[in-house]
């Protein structure tokens, strides 16, 4: 049986860390990162891009800077560099594809 909501959490964590990537070194507030998520997603909300982003922020791949005015700045720590570059193995939780380039 295919898990929908699994398949989808682990996307959008992927899709993130692409995202704040792109976004090196300055980072990014999570409202472009939600657009982002949008365009795979258009469902999306500002909610479950929250839980995503802690969740990699646990996992020491996204700081994730909780500022007072209720928004949230992010950028990649060294380890997600690396996860999203391939230069290290990824575990799961991360719907990151396999490498079609050598």
């Amino acid at each position: 049986m295919v898990d929908a909501a699994k398949i989808r959490r682990e996307s959008l964590r992927w899709l993130i860390l692409l995202t704040l990537n792109n976004a090196r070194p300055i980072g990014a507030f999570e409202g472009p990162i939600l657009s982002v998520a949008q365009s795979e997603y258009p469902d999306a909300t500002a909610l479950e891009m929250r839980r995503e982003l802690d969740y990699l922020d646990d996992r020491k791949l996204v700081e994730v800077e909780k500022r007072p005015d209720g928004r949230w700045f992010c950028g990649l720590t060294r380890y997600g560099v690396d996860l999203a570059e391939y230069t290290v193995a990824c575990e799961p939780g991360i719907a990151r594809p396999e490498k079609y380039w050598s």
